[in-house]
């Protein structure tokens, strides 16, 4: 994967802990993660190219987190753990 900085709207800082209980911190975490998994987002691609992706946190926290890229930035869109059934995707690929 490309950028590895990130951009962060004020608007948007800490919304992710407060919808959901991950930090921004986590967030980032995912984008290093060395299994991560990356896909385009068609279907929510209307204005401005999307992406979600699959991944852990330093701590092992499975994360599905939408996001952009800006100006080669990555910009968190929003942030959850992985439901069940992206998990089992996740660890298929992962051991693919």
């Amino acid at each position: 994967m490309g950028p590895k900085e990130f951009e962060w709207d004020r608007g948007n800082i800490n919304k992710n802990l407060d919808k959901h209980g991950v930090t921004d911190q986590e967030c980032e975490e995912v984008f290093f993660d060395t299994e991560l998994l990356a896909y385009y987002d068609r279907g929510h691609s209307v204005k401005e190219d999307r992406y979600y992706a699959l991944g852990k946190t330093l701590a092992g926290r499975g994360l599905f987190v939408v996001f952009t890229i800006r100006e080669n930035k990555i910009r968190v869109i929003s942030a959850r753990d992985m439901s069940k059934k992206e998990r089992k995707v996740y660890e298929k690929e992962k051991n693919a």
